[in-house]
């Protein structure tokens, strides 16, 4: 019809038909004939009759549309989430729209507001370094728009997260570097207002105390984990009286810049300084050495944070459960932190 949008009025018009029944048969009211239904639907086809889906879903105060913020889609974890979360949320007939706070809390609570105007129907977010406080929480809250925290969670009552568990898989990273005789280790950290850098911490420490290894603050650094802070922290950590032999990084990114600079001073890995990251980058397969890390899967935890806001959109009844859902980890071992004198490099 010259490449003019059809709506129900223009088939009910040619059809001579009422617009209510047609659009009583284009959602398959049993108030329609069958034989009546079925000349609609045809010429509905004809025509190329397309539903308008938005303005169907808000009529019905739904929209099949999810909010996902995320501190930056570049990072691996981020972008293996959100491919999770899309699998997931396309096979149960979402949308989902993409924001990205780049570590400001100010542009979370702007996107917060805007994906509340947008009436999406749950939000799925991993906060931003600079969160520190959930006001700009109150308004899903009051809207009662369920919302899941994955990977970068809050300490706080009454909301559901899907995680890993953070301390167990820092214990275990530092207890490998204790095994491949490291005496004196570092822990470059992310900020202390986040739980998963806080239990990052505690799994060091705890991991140092276990095997009689004594815990010096002044080699815990704390940055925003960019890959400059890796340079800046190993030359602050070089200024300590201490021989530093091993190192735990809350992330890959990070460790990657102090491996690089490590690299540029002539410092061995791991003969001199062994080195675990967190998060298994893809980058750190390729670099060289090769970088022990932890592995999470983005694609698992993305999958499963989901699942469980679609069933709480779903089902008013699980929006009052409230539940924390542990993804598991396992260490990877590469070059970067094996310094046993039976390990060939």
């Amino acid at each position: 019809m010259d490449n003019k949008e059809v709506t129900i009025h223009d088939i009910a018009s040619i059809l001579g038909i009422d617009s209510s029944t047609v659009s009583r048969a284009l959602n398959d009211s049993s108030r329609v004939a069958k034989k009546t239904k079925d000349k609609i639907l045809e010429k509905s086809i004809e025509l190329g009759y397309q539903r308008n889906h938005l303005a169907s879903n808000l009529r019905k105060s739904k929209t099949f549309t999810l909010g996902v913020i995320v501190p930056r889609i570049s990072r691996q974890f981020f972008s293996n989430a959100i491919a999770g979360i899309e699998e997931t949320a396309f096979k149960a007939g979402y949308t989902v729209v993409i924001c990205q706070s780049l570590e400001s809390f100010e542009r979370e609570e702007s996107i917060i507001n805007s994906l509340l105007a947008n009436r999406v129907d749950g939000v799925l977010i991993s906060i931003s370094m600079e969160t520190k406080n959930y006001e700009h929480l109150a308004g899903l809250k009051q809207r009662n728009i369920p919302y899941v925290f994955f990977d970068r969670h809050c300490k706080i009552p009454e909301n559901s997260n899907v995680v890993i568990d953070d301390f167990k898989a820092a214990y275990k990273a530092v207890e490998h570097l204790i095994d491949n005789n490291c005496k004196e280790i570092a822990h470059f950290s992310g900020p202390q207002n986040l739980e998963i850098y806080k239990n990052r911490f505690k799994g060091y420490k705890a991991a140092l105390e276990k095997y009689n290894i004594p815990f010096r603050e002044e080699l815990v650094i704390s940055s925003s984990l960019m890959e400059n802070n890796g340079k800046e922290n190993v030359i602050k950590m070089l200024t300590l009286p201490y021989k530093v032999d091993g190192l735990f990084c809350a992330n890959d990114v990070v460790a990657i810049g102090a491996m690089k600079y490590l690299k540029e001073i002539n410092i061995k890995i791991p003969e001199d300084f062994a080195i675990v990251g967190f998060s298994n980058e893809s980058i750190s397969s390729v670099i060289e050495p090769g970088l022990t890390t932890v592995n999470q899967s983005g694609l698992k935890i993305g999958n499963v944070a989901a699942n469980l806001l679609i069933d709480k959109i779903s089902n008013e009844s699980k929006r009052k459960n409230h539940e924390t859902i542990i993804v598991k980890t396992n260490l990877i071992e590469r070059k970067s932190s094996l310094r046993k004198s039976d390990i060939k490099s």
